[in-house]
């Protein structure tokens, strides 16, 4: 299945509040371990931003959502490593005569700063991609205080992915 173009788009979106303060889990955004916060809540290490990313990937190949290929019901993938998951459907992708062009992201939390982790979250997320880093673009926002995410209830993440036909 390749397109008539050789390139598509994808969009994924993906939400997750922070876990109970006696869940002691990690925060995880784009591979990268934040300290010193408290993780979110999920069934796999819910690390928004790579979930936003897969289902960006999936959305563009025509090939579903996350949830119908990593199902929240399914325990082979409680605590699973999202990079991992990332890291398959890219294989799925190929398999489909896609490779992936180029990312934008932006992750939308009032906390904790994020600046300092971009970088990094850009590389791990560049190398689980098979692109250059320079491929790979994520930015973090705040919600100006409105809503849920203002009130840091917990943290969302949009990506926008293009894919291009591969032999």
């Amino acid at each position: 299945m390749t397109d008539a173009l050789g390139e598509r788009v994808g969009l994924g979106i993906d939400s997750h509040r922070f876990a109970s303060a006696d869940a002691n889990r990690p925060l995880i955004l784009g591979g990268v371990t934040i300290p010193d916060h408290p993780g979110l809540d999920g069934h796999s290490d819910a690390d928004v931003l790579t979930h936003a990313l897969i289902d960006a990937l999936l959305g563009a190949a025509g090939l579903g959502d996350i949830g119908q290929h990593f199902p929240s019901d399914d325990e082979t993938w409680a605590g699973a490593d999202s990079v991992g998951l990332l890291t398959r459907t890219v294989a799925m992708l190929r398999e489909h005569s896609y490779g992936v062009g180029n990312v934008d992201a932006v992750i939308v939390a009032e906390r904790p700063r994020l600046r300092p982790y971009v970088g990094r979250m850009e590389e791990r997320l560049a190398t689980a991609l098979s692109v250059d880093a320079g491929a790979v673009n994520v930015k973090a926002t705040t919600a100006e205080q409105m809503g849920a995410l203002g009130r840091a209830e917990g943290i969302q993440a949009q990506a926008i992915v293009r894919i291009v036909a591969v032999r």
